[in-house]
């Protein structure tokens, strides 16, 4: 069945569920500039603003107080499903992109898929290349057509080894920053490439190998004042759109320049990190304000999924990797002078993926695209005052090796539980035996979503050789000599055996528990 067909039977499921308003007339085409920060793994209340140690985030917080904050704000659970649906709009099930790239290297995860660990022509054993399809209609793509410039300076994780599937080739003019999951801050490589187990270079500016010393959070600012500098001497006057996704506060663990504490105290080296990233974001916002954008510009700092420690996500429960309110709900702060409040906050339900529309709408860009989408045009909620339209948020399907999960008003099926969220959002209380009909009902509408996964294939592109210098198969290809001896200095000090059953990656996750397995 081609694709055109699948979409003319998806569209009336998906919009008859997810309505898409009216565009406000007042900020219909308006064209600001937009740049959205996006924190990584950081936790609810780790900010100030949100409960944490204020010494830690006074510019995180000093942007709080201008800014409207969204309460009920939410995201996928891990890290790669809520960038593919923020960049297209759509849930992460719908690309495929509830799995990550380098899950198709892993063992345990090709076999929740019904997959093996593939082989390359000279049987060694090596990934699957997965990534976000170029069929998908990215936000960047769609602001470039409305006229912006558009830019990524940060963490991609939708594809590391394709020209098609990197930055530039999925609607953004300039990129900064690594393909993968989680670099090293320092040494710019990441620990492994499973199945492979040793270190690949991840560090890059337009696509081309990046020389660089420095502390990744510390050049990704450096990167976005440079950008946002060269945008004010253009005299084009075209808006832009910047997406600034941190890696930070993800993992490894490396404390950044200037740390004296203790080397092995894990929560002072996560503070510090935290008082880095908000340094970066500091230095981020006064940029836009001091080259004379701020008024014209919608600029969003936000995160990308829980913490990996639960006591981060206090008062909720849960944590990344988990579809609990504290895997899923993450603040985010909304700043456009004159059109939000300072220090207001707003109660509305949002999900990621509904900037899709937001955006196109403020850009005065164009709708219409083959590939249906789950966003809703938030205008409305975000700078007029009016309620949500937002009803229903589906979270995980079936074919996930998370929890199948949707939210539907205020009660959320997660697996078996049942939580009124409204009533109950430390998820206390699970209401499965008391309401049945509730959780027929969900189920139900979870069961018509399910259905409407597409399949996955067999995956026959493998990434090869299977353990690069570098990710980027031209990039690889063309390594220079810097790079190599750089690459083979940090392998050299990696361990070179493990116990039988032992992998330096994580194991797939099971059950509602999966990020304390």
């Amino acid at each position: 069945m081609s694709r055109t067909i699948l979409n003319l039977f998806f569209i009336p499921l998906i919009t008859g569920i997810f309505p898409t308003l009216l565009p406000a007339k007042e900020n219909s085409g308006s064209r600001p500039n937009i740049v959205f920060m996006m924190a990584d793994d950081m936790g609810w209340n780790q900010p100030g603003f949100n409960g944490g140690k204020k010494e830690l985030s006074p510019n995180i917080d000093k942007f709080a107080a201008e800014s409207l904050s969204l309460t009920q704000y939410y995201t996928h659970s891990v890290c790669a499903p809520t960038r593919a649906a923020f960049l297209t709009g759509r849930y992460a099930f719908r690309s495929w992109s509830d799995w990550r790239s380098e899950d198709f290297g892993k063992p345990s995860y090709l076999k929740a898929l019904g997959l093996t660990l593939a082989h390359n022509e000279r049987d060694e054993p090596t990934r699957r290349i997965h990534a976000l399809d170029t069929d998908e209609r990215t936000v960047a793509e769609a602001l470039k057509e409305a006229g912006y410039r558009t830019a990524l300076v940060g963490k991609w994780h939708l594809g590391e080894w394709l020209p098609e599937h990197l930055p530039m080739g999925q609607g953004f003019d300039h990129q900064y920053g690594h393909y993968a999951w989680g670099i090293d801050y320092y040494t710019k490589t990441i620990v492994h490439n499973a199945p492979a187990r040793f270190a690949v270079y991840d560090w890059h500016r337009n696509q081309k190998p990046l020389q660089e010393d420095g502390y990744a959070t510390d050049l990704f600012a450096a990167e976005t004042e440079r950008y946002i500098a060269s945008r004010a001497k253009q005299k084009d006057n075209k808006p832009f759109f910047l997406y600034v996704p941190f890696n930070a506060v993800h993992g490894p663990l490396n404390p950044p320049p200037g740390y004296e504490g203790d080397p092995k105290d894990t929560l002072a080296i996560r503070d510090a990190m935290l008082k880095n990233l908000d340094a970066a974001v500091g230095k981020i916002v006064g940029a836009v304000d001091e080259h004379g954008f701020k008024d014209n510009t919608l600029v969003v700092f936000t995160n990308d999924n829980g913490p990996v420690l639960e006591e981060m996500s206090k008062p909720y429960r849960g944590t990344k990797n988990t579809t609990f309110e504290g895997g899923v709900r993450v603040p985010c702060l909304v700043r456009w002078p004159g059109h939000t409040k300072p220090g207001s906050a707003n109660d509305g339900m949002m999900f990621i993926a509904d900037w899709y529309s937001t955006f196109i709408t403020l850009a005065g860009g164009n709708h219409k695209q083959e590939l249906a989408v789950d966003a809703i045009d938030m205008n409305g909620m975000l700078f007029e005052g009016k309620k949500s339209p937002r009803k229903e948020i589906v979270f995980e399907v079936e074919g996930s090796v998370r929890l199948s999960t949707i939210r539907k008003g205020n009660y959320k099926l997660m697996g078996k539980m049942l939580y009124n969220v409204k009533k109950d959002p430390g998820e206390k209380q699970d209401l499965a035996s008391k309401r049945p009909g509730v959780v027929k009902k969900l189920a139900a509408r979870l069961a018509e979503v399910n259905a409407q996964r597409p399949k996955l294939g067999d995956k026959p592109l493998l990434m090869d050789p299977p353990l690069p210098y570098i990710y980027g198969q031209a990039e690889n290809r063309d390594a220079p000599a810097w790079l190599k001896t750089h690459v083979d200095a940090v392998r050299a000090k990696q361990p070179t055996k493990w116990a039988p059953g032992t992998t330096p990656w994580p194991q797939a996750p099971k059950g509602a528990h999966a990020a304390k397995q």
